[in-house]
C-alpha cells in the first residue's frame, strides 16, 4: 500500500502528469515587499527547498491580481504591465519550483500559481489603498455584518445586522459595489495573471474561489445581493468564474493546467450548529457549483476548502469543529457527484482534498475511502518540507516489517497548533486568534528561506532548521512583523493597537 499515492497521475484537461498525488497547497508566505511586489530571493529560496523533495504539485501562495487589494501587506502581485523585466522574478520562481533543471520533466513538481483577489476582505492601511478608499466587492456589504440567531431546536443561522464588531469596523471598510466595468477589469486582471504564469514557465494556475475572497463573494448570498447578470441566482452565480476560465483557456495552450479552489460551507459558521435542513441545502448548493464547473470541461482539479475572515476555520489551529467535519464529508460527496451521469466528452476534474492529512494512514485512508484523487498538504509542508521523502521512507519501513502503511498513524511532524495561543488577557477574537497560527508558520517559512540563502564555506546550503516549538503566539506575532522597516512597523503596531483598544472597550 502507498504505491498508488506515489504513482503518476494525469490531469484530465491539460493532460499534464503529476509525478505523484501529493500537492504542496497554497500558503501565504508574507515574504514580498510591503504593499506587494514580485517574488524575491526569499520566495526563491523557500520554494527551492520544497522542490528538492518530490512533491507532485507545488502551488504558490496567493498572487494578487490587484495591488489595491492585498491581505497582510506582503503579497506577491501580478505586474500591471507584462514585459521581460516584470516577468523575470516570476521566471526565477518557476525555475526554482522545477528544481533549476535538476529533475527530469516527468519527475519534477508541477508549478502552479494561485491567482486571487481579496475583495472586501482587504484591510485598511496594509491593504494597498489610500486612506479612506474602500475595497471593491459584488455588493456593499461590510465584513462582519451578520449575527447568529438560535432557533428553538438549538440550530443557529445568520441574520443581517447593522453594526459589525468594532474590530471589523477598525480593520475593514464597507466595500464599494462593483460596476460592470469593474467586473470586466478584474476578469482581465485574472487573465493577465494567467498570461504572467504562462510566460514565466509555470505549468498552470489555480483560481482562489474560497476563504471569502472576491470570487467566493460572488458565490455567497451573504456577500452578493446583486440583481443583474452577476447575481447569486442560477445560472448567474458562476458567471464571474466561468468568464475568467473561458478567457484564460482562450490564450493558453491546451496543456496549461487550470485549478479552482472552492468553499465547501460558505455559511456554516464557526461554533454554529446548523440544522439538518440547512446542511442539506448548503451541501447541495455547493455540489451544484462543483458539478457545473466540471461540466465546463476546462478545469483540471477542484480543491475543496472552507471558511472566510468572518469564520476563519481555514486559518484555525484546532480540529474537529462542526465546519471541519462538514468539510471532510463534503469532499467525499463532491467526488461521488463527479462520477455519475457526465457526457463522455467531458473531462471530469480531480478532487484535491486539503486539511487534516497528518500521517501516512490519513493519506491512505483518504484515498481508499474515496474522499479525494489528490492529497493536499499545507502546514505539514512547512513543518516538513521533505514530507514526500519521509512518506516514501515510511512505506519502505512498513514493507520491511511486514506491516501496512495504512496502520502507520504516527504524524509526519509534531504540530504546535494547540501550543500557539494568545495570553488569557487578550480579547478572544476569532480572526486575531487564527492570525496567531498564521504568524507562527509565516515565521517558520522565513527561517527556512534564510537557511537556504546562507551558504557554508563549500557553497552548499545549511540544513533546514528544526521548528521553533517553544515560540509563543505573542512572539510569533512580533517576529512576523519585526523585519519591517521602522516606518512600516510603526503603521502595523498603530493599527493593531487601535483594534485591540476598540476590542477591549467592547468586551
Amino acid at each position: 500500500m502507498g504505491a498508488e499515492i506515489l504513482s503518476p497521475v494525469t490531469l484530465p484537461c491539460s493532460g499534464r502528469t503529476m509525478a505523484n498525488r501529493l500537492a504542496k497547497v497554497a500558503l501565504y508566505e508574507h515574504l514580498a515587499k510591503m504593499y506587494g511586489g514580485p517574488p524575491n530571493k526569499y520566495h526563491i529560496a523557500l520554494y527551492a527547498e520544497w522542490a528538492k523533495h518530490g512533491w507532485g504539485m507545488i502551488v504558490t501562495g496567493n498572487v494578487q491580481v490587484s495591488r489595491e487589494h492585498l491581505t497582510l501587506g506582503r503579497d506577491m502581485v501580478v505586474p500591471e504591465v507584462l514585459n521581460e523585466e516584470t516577468s523575470a522574478p516570476f521566471k526565477r520562481l518557476a525555475r526554482a519550483i522545477h528544481g533549476e533543471g535538476s529533475r527530469e520533466p516527468l519527475t519534477r513538481s508541477l508549478a502552479v500559481m494561485q491567482l486571487s483577489h481579496v475583495g472586501r476582505q482587504s484591510p485598511n492601511v496594509i491593504g494597498g489603498r489610500k486612506l479612506g478608499v474602500p475595497p471593491m466587492a459584488p455588493s456593499p456589504i461590510r465584513l462582519g455584518s451578520n449575527k447568529r440567531v438560535r432557533s428553538r431546536d438549538g440550530a443557529t443561522s445568520l441574520h443581517a445586522q447593522g453594526t459589525p464588531h468594532p474590530y471589523f469596523r477598525a480593520l475593514f471598510q464597507q466595500p464599494r459595489e462593483m460596476t460592470l466595468d469593474d467586473i470586466e477589469q478584474v476578469q482581465q486582471a485574472f487573465i493577465r495573471g494567467a498570461l504572467t504564469a504562462l510566460e514565466a514557465g509555470f505549468d498552470g494556475v489555480q483560481l482562489h474561489c474560497a476563504h471569502g475572497y472576491l470570487l467566493a463573494q460572488f458565490l455567497n448570498p451573504k456577500s452578493n445581493v446583486r440583481q443583474d447578470e452577476y447575481s447569486i441566482e442560477s445560472p448567474n452565480a458562476l458567471r464571474m468564474v466561468r468568464e475568467i476560465v473561458v478567457g484564460i483557456r482562450a490564450i493558453v495552450p491546451k496543456d496549461f493546467v487550470i485549478g479552482v479552489k472552492i468553499n465547501s460551507a460558505d455559511y456554516v459558521e464557526t461554533g454554529e450548529r446548523p440544522s439538518s435542513e440547512r446542511v442539506s441545502t448548503e451541501t447541495q448548493r455547493v455540489l451544484d457549483h462543483i458539478r457545473t464547473i466540471a461540466l465546463w470541461g476546462m478545469v483540471d482539479f477542484i480543491e475543496i476548502s472552507g471558511g472566510d475572515y468572518e469564520s476563519p476555520d481555514f486559518m484555525a489551529t484546532k480540529a474537529a469543529s462542526p465546519r471541519q467535519a462538514f468539510f471532510a464529508q463534503f469532499a467525499k460527496r463532491a467526488r461521488e457527484c463527479l462520477k455519475t451521469d457526465f457526457p463522455a466528452n467531458v473531462n471530469v476534474p480531480l478532487i484535491l482534498l486539503t486539511g487534516g492529512l497528518r500521517s501516512p494512514s490519513h493519506l491512505q485512508s483518504a484515498l481508499d475511502a474515496g474522499h479525494a484523487d489528490l492529497l493536499g498538504i499545507g502546514r505539514g509542508s512547512i513543518l516538513r518540507p521533505d514530507l514526500p521523502t519521509i512518506f516514501q521512507e515510511r512505506i519502505l519501513n512498513a514493507a520491511a516489517s511486514g506491516t501496512s502503511i495504512a496502520l502507520d498513524d504516527e504524524p509526519f511532524a509534531y504540530e504546535p497548533d494547540n501550543d500557539i495561543k494568545l495570553p488569557s488577557w487578550v480579547p478572544q477574537i476569532p480572526l486575531v486568534g487564527a492570525g496567531v497560527g498564521i504568524a507562527w508558520y509565516n515565521v517558520r517559512m522565513r527561517w527556512i528561506a534564510r537557511s537556504q540563502l546562507e551558504k557554508k564555506i563549500d557553497g552548499t546550503s545549511f540544513p533546514v532548521p528544526l521548528p521553533a516549538f517553544g515560540m509563543s503566539g505573542i512572539e510569533a506575532m512580533v517576529r512576523m512583523w519585526v523585519w519591517l522597516e521602522w516606518h512600516e512597523s510603526f503603521i502595523v503596531v498603530l493599527l493593531v493597537s487601535c483594534v485591540a483598544t476598540l476590542a477591549c472597550l467592547q468586551l
